[in-house]
């Protein structure tokens, strides 16, 4: 059994607690063995972030910190669509808009902040959230960008990009639309708010099309993430609402890459490809065929750790092989790559 299929659940804290550091060592994520169908929303988070979502667009506010990450995550999703490309097909390369003519989603958009970064590099995309409140928000917002509007053209969509949101969850919108329907899925801070992380990465997954893109960005389960997110951000700084994070929710970097070394995806009941039917048996195997010195080939999967400087007020992606990165750089913030392989 792997690492994330064993950690515990928590529920929501408002007090910091000695035991969330002295026992992090002992930690493990719980996800149980339930199906990629079971839902993976967890209603006191949504309430929660209903309760702050006209805040989302504030960016002195409860979302000041995402507002200064964006940059940093958007320059990741950037730069490693265009290293596959280069990879690929030197031709196709488009480094102003790298995702023109892609279909993107974002899950669990909140208000829009990384939504509307994706739909300006060029494209098709879609954020859903499980909050209405939300979706409201990052709506009236996008509203006031006429560039951002889905066009009646399906050429001059392509070309521009576009942004619609939908107030649903994953399971619903896989359901929906079935497997592989998206070349580029993101999911940014959201992994460390839903109740079954394992089914919620299932899910995230399969939505993937062959030679597709997954990018997530979430906190290790460190003594430092706790210090810096929980106690600092929190309690004593106050700049996010007390409770906003749970410690043991938060997943390490080598669980997130042992999930893909050791799970074969998509799920062998669903659909490797758009208009396989869903029963049918289709090849599936781990995303990550073997780890080199401990990390995955640069193609298949990567890792990198996002810093705050306060001295100058923004995050730093930390570059790729920075000595002891695995110590410090990917101890609190990290983004995580993976790609589906082509079929």
């Amino acid at each position: 059994m792997s690492r994330l299929a064993r950690i515990s659940q928590s529920h929501r804290t408002t007090a910091p607690r000695a035991s969330s550091i002295i026992n992090v060592a002992s930690r493990r994520l719980h996800l149980s063995s339930a199906t990629s169908g079971q839902s993976s929303v967890n209603p006191e988070e949504v309430a929660h972030f209903s309760r702050l979502s006209q805040q989302w667009w504030d960016e002195r506010g409860e979302f000041g910190l995402l507002h200064k990450m964006n940059p940093v995550r958007m320059e990741f999703i950037r730069n490693k669509v265009l290293e596959i490309q280069r990879d690929e097909d030197e031709s196709k390369v488009n480094e102003a808009r790298p995702l023109q003519g892609l279909d993107v989603i974002d899950v669990g958009c909140g208000g829009g902040l990384l939504c509307e970064s994706l739909a300006r590099f060029g494209g098709r995309t879609i954020g859903i959230d499980a909050s209405s409140s939300n979706i409201a928000i990052a709506s009236l917002h996008a509203a006031a960008d006429p560039s951002l509007a889905p066009s009646s053209s399906v050429t001059s969509e392509a070309d521009s990009g576009s942004l619609r949101y939908e107030h649903t969850s994953v399971e619903e919108l896989l359901a929906q639309r079935g497997p592989a329907s998206f070349d580029v899925v993101c999911s940014m801070e959201v992994i460390e708010h839903v109740d079954n992380p394992r089914a919620f990465l299932t899910n995230c997954a399969t939505l993937v099309k062959p030679g597709g893109h997954l990018f997530l960005s979430t906190i290790a389960r460190t003594p430092l993430s706790y210090f810096l997110t929980i106690f600092a951000a929190e309690h004593l700084l106050r700049l996010v609402t007390p409770g906003t994070h749970t410690h043991s929710k938060y997943i390490n970097p080598d669980e997130m890459t042992e999930f893909f070394l050791s799970t074969p995806m998509p799920p062998d009941h669903m659909a490797s490809s758009n208009g396989v039917p869903k029963d049918s048996t289709t090849a599936s195997r781990p995303w990550i065929s073997r780890l080199y010195g401990g990390a995955p080939l640069r193609t298949e999967a990567e890792i990198r750790g996002m810093v705050y400087l306060p001295w100058k007020g923004e995050w730093m992606l930390v570059p790729r092989g920075a000595p002891g990165a695995s110590m410090w750089a990917e101890a609190c913030n990290y983004l995580f790559w993976v790609r589906r392989p082509l079929e």
